[in-house]
């Protein structure tokens, strides 16, 4: 298997959770709206529904991790990052993955095993309600994502070590994007001409570019 297969194989498997984890979205609005029916139309509120709420969204949120990790979309303060050459930005991230990713996310799958064996073994409910739902399904989540993570991470190592020896940041895999959105809205239009339309796609696409640069760097720049 070659490198870009294994970290396009890791890719996937994050992408394929982060989302199928997005429709819990659905599922989460879905719940939203019957109890805010039943409970100011039909005035029978129901006790355990900010239980689920949370669940929903914490499981949203958590198995997503991995996801955005893949696509280098977690915030980064990258005033500094964005000028360095990309050798030196692989070299300051290997060195934040093992001094903190590393460590943290291996606590957090460590106690996550504990937290949701914990939970299953004495069949644990909510105590937030009187009648709380299960949530030891939910506290499973918590290694899942954890484990989940930890790949991804594994394979952002692997890009480190490949663009320091090439100085150059490996491809990662193509996901769709707000340029694909702005382009498919835009394609769809009838109130657009086709020279305003190539123009805002090329403004879009500008925009993007200069965003991904800030990510990931350029390798003109030198510090």
């Amino acid at each position: 298997m070659t490198v870009e297969r294994f970290l396009h194989t890791i890719d996937g498997i994050s992408t394929w959770v982060g989302k199928a984890a997005a429709w819990l979205i659905i599922v989460l609005m879905s719940v939203v709206c019957l109890e805010v029916f039943k409970r100011y139309i039909l005035n029978a509120p129901t006790a355990w529904i900010f239980d689920l709420n949370n669940m929903l969204y914490g499981s949203l949120f958590m198995l997503c991790g991995a996801y955005a990790l893949a696509q280098n979309a977690h915030v980064r303060g990258d005033f500094l990052y964005s000028s360095m050459r990309q050798r030196t930005q692989a070299t300051l991230d290997l060195v934040l993955y093992f001094v903190f990713f590393f460590p943290g996310i291996g606590a957090l799958l460590y106690a996550g095993i504990e937290y949701a064996g914990d939970s299953w073994r004495i069949g644990e409910h909510s105590n937030v309600t009187a009648d709380g739902p299960p949530v030891y399904p939910f506290k499973t989540v918590i290694p899942i994502a954890g484990a989940l993570v930890l790949l991804q991470g594994i394979a952002e190592v692997t890009r480190c070590i490949v663009c320091l020896r090439t100085g150059a940041w490996p491809a990662r895999l193509k996901d769709v994007s707000e340029i694909d959105v702005v382009e498919e809205q835009l394609a769809l239009s009838e109130h657009v001409d086709e020279e305003t339309r190539r123009a805002a796609i090329a403004n879009a696409q500008h925009i993007e570019e200069a965003a991904r640069q800030r990510g990931m760097g350029s390798g003109d720049n030198k510090i």
